[in-house]
């Protein structure tokens, strides 16, 4: 409920303990480390297709497999590209001001632990992230 009709508060209440937020940082690291893991490992296996191309290759279907291979290779590196994104601004968040830390950006409420135990990044709590979606579709 808002304060006489105006807007949320977003400075209540720290929602979390010190403990927990450091809980939230080290899953935000090693969900970060796990990522760049991941990109490398696209990076090598867009080398690794980029090397077994056939410079004199002129048959169509081998042109349309390297290109679709390499086009797989971007599509997931970019997709963990911006989880990355996702995990550095909550690192950022975290960072810049704790005592926020884990309030929805949308309503001010806090976030459950377990969603942010289960997804670090989230900014939104369910109900305002289910508005969210359904106003995409």
């Amino acid at each position: 409920m808002t304060p006489a009709g105006g807007a949320v508060n977003k400075k209540a209440a720290k929602p979390f303990s010190q403990k927990e937020l450091q809980h939230f940082e080290k899953r935000l690291l090693e969900e970060r480390k796990r990522v760049l893991k991941e990109i490398g490992k696209h990076d090598e296996a867009m080398a690794d297709v980029t090397e077994q191309e056939n410079p004199y290759s002129f048959h169509m279907a081998d042109q349309g497999t390297d290109a679709m291979e390499r086009e797989k290779q971007f599509l997931f590196a970019s997709k963990e590209g911006r989880f990355l994104w996702h995990l550095n601004q909550a690192l950022r968040r975290l960072y810049q001001s704790p005592d926020t830390f884990g309030l929805c950006h949308s309503c001010g409420q806090p976030l459950s632990y377990d969603r942010l135990d289960a997804l670090p990044h989230a900014r939104y709590c369910i109900a305002c992230k289910q508005k969210e979606e359904d106003g995409k579709r």
